[in-house]
């Protein structure tokens, strides 16, 4: 069972019933999921978890009621990974990644549009959609596929090729849009009105859609022995992965199901596109929009829903925002390839440069645990680095040469 209860705006409080609604009729507040955690406390147990399936639904009951099923690929329960050689370089005692890598179609995304369609085929929505900056539009067309249902994912034209081929491979509709995330975004927010059939995820299925990520941290907890980490780094684009992962924490906490303290919250973000690092590096709760140029296309939003939220609970923990450089990025992607045989795609070079960032500026304490979110395979993003990761030498099919050129290389010393 479900113990979500309905909708509460974020803002004022109003509550709702569990229906296709995303916005406050009070004050135009986004919406959330809401939960009898009162209820839920002694039914949901460790035990009651660990006997579900190995997918973010043995969490079933702190998800949105999927109808007679959950739409789903097998999303989830994906590897928690000592870093032990990456921990050495940074200097971090305990360095944990949490490699969302290993999704169906290759990012964290897989979670939330599970819940969202899930969600949407309960409510009798016959068209799944999205805005993308590319992963998510896999992810919702893969899962429409699956299903039988049609797809229209919307797109910045400009995506990386790999993935506007991982989108069309699924036979839905893919329109890509000339302009940013953000342009994309207010289109399909028309388009809502227009198609009133169609579930939108991230638009007007949003409430239920961002509940998907409170299951990274169900199951960083679980994997740590129901233990809570001391600190956890979050990449941020909309910003509300990193909102409710803290959700995650906190509801966990609140049934009584995980030891320790209230994880430390880290934002990561590319500098050119850092709306909600700038604001918290200037002191302010005004996120001001920016307009992206960053290889990070996955974490190009210039306007972040969630970047107020995002600052309140950095703030809350005592945590910080880093901001890294396109060379960063790259420099990173291939450190942790190299390190921990984990290929990830741009946004996962911008957790691992920002989680370097901070350990240099003090703000880790590398002396307790530290998570970080790895969120999409390096396969989405070949074109950030095929000018540089080629082949190390071309040679004749023949022992002299491959044995004149490792002799050569052989000298050579291999830097992490």
């Amino acid at each position: 069972m479900s113990f979500a209860i309905g909708l509460k705006c974020r803002e004022c409080g109003e509550s709702y019933a569990t229906e296709a609604r995303f916005v406050c009729d009070v004050c135009f507040g986004p919406l959330e999921v809401d939960y009898d955690l009162v209820a839920a406390k002694g039914h949901v147990t460790r035990e009651s978890i660990a006997a579900g399936p190995p997918s973010i639904w043995r969490y079933h009951d702190l998800l949105p009621d999927p109808g007679a099923a959950p739409v789903d690929l097998g999303a989830g329960w994906t590897p928690l990974h000592r870093a032990d050689r990456l921990g050495a370089l940074l200097g971090i005692k305990d360095l944990y990644l949490k490699d969302d890598t290993r999704n169906p179609t290759g990012s964290f995304k897989d979670r939330v549009v599970s819940v969202a369609l899930s969600s949407a085929r309960r409510l009798g929505f016959t068209t799944a959609a999205c805005a993308s900056t590319g992963n998510l539009a896999t992810s919702v067309a893969a899962h429409a596929a699956a299903i039988g249902w049609p797809s229209v994912t919307v797109i910045p034209s400009d995506l990386e090729s790999s993935k506007v081929a991982m989108t069309a491979i699924f036979g839905g509709i893919v329109l890509g849009v000339e302009g940013s995330y953000d342009d994309v975004n207010r289109l399909c927010a028309e388009l809502v009105s227009e198609h009133p059939d169609w579930a939108f995820v991230n638009v007007n299925l949003r409430a239920y859609y961002a509940e998907g990520s409170k299951t990274l941290a169900f199951e960083i907890a679980e994997q740590l022995g129901w233990r809570t980490p001391d600190q956890v780094v979050v990449p941020v684009a909309s910003g509300s992965q990193l909102t409710k992962i803290a959700k995650g924490f906190r509801e966990f906490e609140e049934l009584g199901l995980t030891e320790g303290p209230t994880p430390r919250l880290f934002g990561a973000q590319a500098s050119g596109c850092s709306p909600v690092a700038t604001a918290f590096r200037d002191g302010t709760n005004v996120v001001r929009p920016v307009r992206p140029n960053t290889i990070a296309r996955s974490l190009a939003i210039g306007n972040p829903a969630d970047g107020p939220y995002v600052l309140d609970e950095v703030h809350r923990g005592g945590g910080d925002i880093g901001s890294v450089s396109d060379e960063e990025i790259l420099e990173c992607i291939g450190l942790l390839a190299r390190t921990e045989g984990i290929f990830a795609e741009t946004a996962g070079g911008v957790t691992i440069a920002s989680l370097r960032q901070l350990v240099q500026r003090g703000s880790i304490d590398v002396n307790r645990p530290v998570v970080a979110i790895i969120s999409g395979h390096g396969l989405k993003t070949l074109d950030a680095v095929v000018d540089t990761a080629r082949v190390t030498a071309t040679i004749s099919p023949s022992l002299a040469d491959a044995e004149a050129v490792l002799a050569s290389l052989s000298n050579q010393e291999v830097s992490l």
